[in-house]
């Protein structure tokens, strides 16, 4: 069945005061559209979103959303992943390219790159892969390695290794 926010709480009515908060806090983007790939749901191709993506099960292939993405911390994504926000508490192989901010949450684990104007990560979080910080939008197109990237760094940052991280600048 496929549902837009706006009908579903129409329909409702006024709902619990706790199921409206709710709600509020799961809106990635202004617009409230979200895109859900469930848990038992296993996706192989292109996915292609208009808003924010959430994604509980495993998607092999590209993302391309026009909102947010979001991993959740049961998700399996192999694939390349172009969008505003990214977010990861889940397993992810791959290649991310945000034009904001790229989040590794805590038990989240990042095989690949991520070129993002901010990139912030959870104690707990693994990251193995380069970190290309581009204040200047990463979604411009330009690739790794390539002149105007503000920062390169490899990083591993797990909170059970007793290892120091490792930065190249």
């Amino acid at each position: 069945m496929i549902w837009k926010r706006e009908d579903a709480e129409a329909a409702q009515g006024e709902g619990t005061p706790e199921r409206s908060h709710e709600r509020k806090e799961t809106r990635m983007t202004d617009n409230g559209e979200v895109t859900i790939v469930g848990t038992g749901a296993r996706l192989e191709g292109n996915v292609v979103s208009a808003g924010s993506l959430r994604i509980d099960g495993q998607v092999k292939g590209q993302i391309n959303a026009d909102g947010d993405v979001v991993l959740s911390p049961q998700s399996q994504v192999e694939a390349d992943i172009r969008a505003q926000n990214v977010s990861i508490a889940g397993k992810f192989k791959g290649n991310v390219i945000v034009k904001g901010k790229a989040h590794l949450a805590r038990g989240g684990r990042i095989d690949g790159n991520i070129t993002s104007k901010t990139l912030v990560v959870e104690e707990g979080g693994v990251f193995h892969g380069q970190s290309i910080m581009d204040a200047t939008g990463a979604a411009s197109g330009s690739s790794p390695g390539s002149p105007g990237h503000a920062a390169s760094s490899q990083a591993s940052a797990a909170a059970d290794k007793k290892e120091p991280d490792t930065t190249k600048v």
